[in-house]
Formats: structure tokens, C-alpha cells, sequence
């Protein structure tokens, strides 16, 4: 059996909507019958909120853990984790620096770094990306991608999302609007697929968000 992929969200500063791309994510695989495991490395632990705030009626549908130990015992848990996962998704803290996402990304086969289109979070961005891929040098399997989130009509948006295709790491083929229907999963405990045809533009952009990583990770549809 071929051991889950681990998919690891990572930024440099917070309010690049890790977490948000990182749940939303774990609910599109687990709709595709994906066994899916979350762990929240964030001190912060908004995606274990996330998920505590479901009614117990409608669970979040991935398996939540909120990982608070030594950065030395990742590797042993996320073992255990794989074994009984598909695929497992790490929401790390918001810095590059912070010793769990440097253990996360020694063990990560794809990693996902969120841009919001902003002058700011391009130069974070920048740092994250020569932290992967200098780590590609010792972990070839790692892969890392850019994923514009937030992203609004703007001419400064556009001008961002041009500069983001110069950079080393390919961005994914897939766009996550500012829309208040990822706010409002989040209130729920769940995804855009729970809110109905009211997120259908939400719910279309997750699920191309869903295919591209799919595809990263060698999956067919």
C-alpha cells in the first residue's frame, strides 16, 4: 500500500488565508472519498476551532489533530497518521522559522504556499520560497506550488498575480476569490459545500483547487 502524500500549507505571515485554503481543501478530498487527516501544527489553532465549531450532527468530514508536542515527535505521529489516511494536511504556524514547519516540510510531498495579491505578501512569499526550495536540494520529493488566495478586481491584483508567474515555483492553475462564503463555512465548521447553491462560485473554485493538487500528487480523476 503506498503511504498517504502529505500536503502542508505553509506561509511566512499570517492573513495569507492558510488555514481556510488548508480546510477547504481537506472537505473537496474527503468529498472525492479521500480518507483525509488535518493536523493543526498552528499555536494559534484555528483549524482545530474550525472543526470544534461543527454540529455534532454534521461533523467536519477530515480527522482533526491538534499537535502541540516537541517538533521531534512529528515524525512518529504523522506514521500513525498515514497509515489510516489517504492523504494527510498540515496547517503550520504563519513563519518559516517556527520549528514545526521546518518538521513538517522535511516529511511534506507537496507544499502550498497562499498568496493573497498584495505588494507585502509577495516579499513574505519570497522568503518561503527560497526556504523550499533550498530544502528540494536534500528532499527532491518535495514539491511546492503557489496558490492566489483572496483575490480581488483590482489593477493592483493583477499586476501581483503577473509578478507571482516569475517566481520559481509554479503557481496552481486555480484562483480563490475574497468571498464570504469561506467566512461563512467557518462559522459552521465546514466547507463551502455545506452552504449550498448560494457558494456555488466558492464551491467551483475549490474544486478545481481539489483536481490541481490531486493531479500534483500523481492522482487520476
Amino acid at each position: 500500500m503506498a503511504r498517504a502524500p502529505i500536503v502542508t500549507l505553509v506561509s511566512q505571515k499570517g492573513g495569507a488565508g492558510k488555514t481556510t485554503v488548508a480546510m477547504q481543501l481537506a472537505a473537496g478530498l474527503a468529498r472525492r472519498g479521500r480518507k483525509v487527516e488535518v493536523v493543526d501544527l498552528d499555536v494559534q489553532g484555528s483549524a482545530s476551532r474550525w472543526a470544534t465549531t461543527a454540529a455534532p450532527a454534521h461533523p467536519f468530514p477530515a480527522r482533526m489533530h491538534a499537535f502541540d508536542g516537541d517538533p521531534r515527535d512529528l515524525p512518529e505521529k504523522l506514521a500513525k497518521w498515514r497509515k489510516r489516511a489517504d492523504v494527510v494536511v498540515l496547517d503550520c504556524p504563519p513563519s518559516i522559522d517556527h520549528p514545526r514547519t521546518l518538521a513538517a516540510l522535511n516529511h511534506t510531498d507537496l507544499a502550498i504556499v497562499p498568496v493573497v495579491p498584495s505588494p507585502t505578501d509577495l516579499w513574505s512569499t519570497r522568503a518561503v520560497e527560497r526556504l523550499i526550495v533550498g530544502l528540494q536540494a536534500t528532499h527532491p520529493g518535495l514539491q511546492g506550488v503557489l496558490v492566489p488566495n483572496r483575490v480581488t478586481r483590482t489593477l493592483l491584483a493583477a499586476d501581483v498575480m503577473a509578478v507571482m508567474r516569475e517566481f520559481e515555483l509554479p503557481v496552481l492553475p486555480t484562483i480563490l476569490n475574497q468571498r464570504n462564503a469561506y467566512a461563512q463555512s467557518a462559522a459552521i465548521g465546514g466547507s463551502v459545500f455545506d452552504l449550498g447553491s448560494a457558494a456555488h462560485a466558492a464551491q467551483l473554485e475549490v474544486l478545481r483547487l481539489v483536481s490541481a493538487v490531486a493531479k500534483r500528487l500523481g492522482e487520476t480523476e
